[in-house]
């Protein structure tokens, strides 16, 4: 009989119990842990990641009102939320029971107990856990995603001659898992590619991650996400960016930045589709798209070992190479257009247009900053202007700027 990948604590002060318990459990499910001593319920719920725990009700000789069992009970909810409870007594008191499971434990079974009802109130409690981890992994995709959705990102996307070769790739590799490596300067909208590749593969999430802005110590954790205890201020169990993108895009900014005794453990979860949390000893398997992206040159990275060949290889598959501004200069007009209506919206001042002699301006101005740059001296402009139509506004436009 195949054996459940699962994880008992099991708390009685009762050693025979505890002997009894382990012996029968130990037959349907991975792992048991057994101890006497409720006092350390805290440390092992803390630094264990326990699918069920089964708690006794009375610790003390003598004692037998169940008051024990409920106060651990709720400071194992307090550091676990998910955590699904089994109460254990020998007494069989309903009205115990019924207080113990109004306060978040999952069932109730009684000493001396029937195998069959205790493997069948086990599982119960381990499918509960279960539905309580996924849950809690949808909420932290969904609060992803509705910080996504309010982000521009339905931006004018051009349609200059040089833009023509990008459109025709995105097109071709939408609906494929390859990997994609999006090369390009600062600000020539990277990310806004890579989302035209999700929206364009029916995939569920788009699941984004700037690595530079991470400081070095904190990257492996975003990525890889941890379990509650697995170092100082890790209080609960976290998924990392690689679970929440499963069956849905990656997006891995600024790559070249991932340090380099993290890219052998990026490559091995690429390799595997498999993910272990910090602190957890259990693999998880995932299913993403990778699309990431850099303005660095990986392949000089690669020569001057600071990036690993083998990773480079292994995320681009597909290579796409975004031209900067000064090379699409067909597109400025619209660029300008889309964010006269963002910020004239935003600063109250509808319907403000260019006149030809600003818009020409802007046509020969090199934009070292790209479509960033653009951006930013166009709200300048709105913010500046006197009427409708923008003229001088626009000589805040000088290199530099």
């Amino acid at each position: 009989m195949k054996k459940t990948q699962g994880s008992i604590l099991i708390i009685d002060d009762n050693q025979e119990a505890l002997i009894a318990l382990d012996m029968y459990l130990s037959k349907h499910f991975t792992h048991i842990q057994t101890e006497r001593n409720p006092n350390l319920i805290p440390n092992l719920a803390r630094t264990n990641d326990f699918d069920i725990i089964i708690l006794d009700m009375n610790f003390s000789a003598g004692i037998n009102t169940g008051n024990e069992g409920l106060f651990w009970l709720n400071e194992i909810l307090k550091i676990d939320p998910t955590a699904a409870v089994v109460l254990i007594t020998a007494y069989g008191d309903i009205r115990l029971a019924v207080k113990g499971i109004k306060q978040g434990a999952h069932d109730f079974i009684t000493k001396p107990w029937e195998n069959e009802k205790l493997l069948a109130t086990v599982i119960s409690a381990y499918k509960l856990r279960k539905s309580k981890l996924e849950i809690s992994t949808l909420k932290n995709r969904q609060q992803h995603l509705s910080a996504n959705i309010a982000s521009r990102f339905n931006m004018f996307r051009g349609n200059s001659p040089a833009m023509m070769p990008i459109y025709e790739i995105i097109d071709k590799v939408a609906n494929t898992d390859a990997n994609i490596l999006i090369l390009g300067e600062n600000g020539t909208g990277k990310e806004i590619i890579a989302r035209d590749i999700h929206k364009k593969s029916n995939q569920d999430v788009f699941i984004t991650v700037d690595i530079a802005s991470l400081p070095e110590s904190l990257v492996e954790s975003e990525l890889f996400g941890f379990t509650k205890g697995a170092f100082t201020d890790a209080h609960e169990n976290k998924p990392g960016r690689f679970e929440l993108a499963n069956d849905g895009t990656l997006y891995l900014d600024e790559i070249g930045n991932i340090p380099l005794g993290l890219q052998s453990k990026i490559l091995t979860v690429l390799q595997n589709k498999e993910v272990n949390r910090i602190g957890s000893g259990k693999s998880t398997h995932v299913n993403f798209r990778l699309i990431s992206a850099t303005n660095s040159s990986l392949y000089n990275m690669v020569e001057n070992g600071q990036f690993r060949e083998d990773l480079l290889y292994r995320i681009n598959t597909i290579q796409i190479e975004i031209p900067p501004l000064r090379a699409r200069v067909e597109d400025i007009e619209g660029f300008i257009n889309h964010f006269l209506k963002i910020y004239g919206k935003k600063y109250n001042k509808n319907n403000l247009k260019i006149n030809a002699a600003a818009l020409n301006k802007l046509r020969k101005h090199p934009w070292p900053g790209n479509i960033r740059e653009l951006e930013h001296i166009t709200e300048k402009a709105v913010i500046m202007s006197e009427g409708a139509i923008l003229r001088t506004t626009f000589n805040l436009v000088r290199q530099g700027n």
